[in-house]
């Protein structure tokens, strides 16, 4: 019996998946349960029409993240912070002083929990490189330097 799988189910197949499946199986237990529907022809047309959309929605937001990623990739940030005669800061940088630079230097808004700073914590004076997760694969590094104020 072929049936439209609505959720995720182990060891069968993924949400929006056309699978056959013997028909006790299909009638008393993934039906009932909420995890498929029959896979009849207007199922199975409304079904393609969902995968359409979706994809187009998927492809509309990749295409706005390619360009806010154009925007935000190579961009330089100052970050001040109170720094010790040798160069230690007290405390250090981090995320959340990195997300209201941008939105101070550049009028961009970024989620704080987006941006990853590479390598260690940031304690002492010097230049970094830091990588903002846009959407999905999509990811811009941007560079900043912390000086003394």
């Amino acid at each position: 019996m072929e049936i439209i799988l609505v959720k995720d189910v182990s060891n069968l197949g993924y949400a929006n998946e056309v699978v056959n499946v013997k028909p006790g199986y299909a009638r008393n237990f993934l039906i009932p349960q909420g995890f498929a529907i029959s896979a009849t022809p207007s199922n199975k047309k409304v079904l393609e029409e969902n995968k359409k959309q979706k994809a187009f929605k998927e492809q509309k937001q990749i295409n706005l993240a390619n360009d806010r990623a154009a925007v935000l990739n190579g961009l330089a940030l100052t970050i001040g912070a109170k720094a010790s005669e040798n160069g230690k800061i007290y405390g250090s940088v981090n995320d959340i002083q990195l997300a209201e630079a941008i939105k101070a230097q550049h009028n961009q808004e970024v989620d704080r929990k987006s941006i990853t700073i590479l390598g260690d914590t940031v304690k002492e004076l010097g230049s970094y490189k830091a990588v903002i997760k846009i959407y999905k694969d999509i990811k811009a590094e941007i560079s900043f330097e912390v000086i003394a104020e």
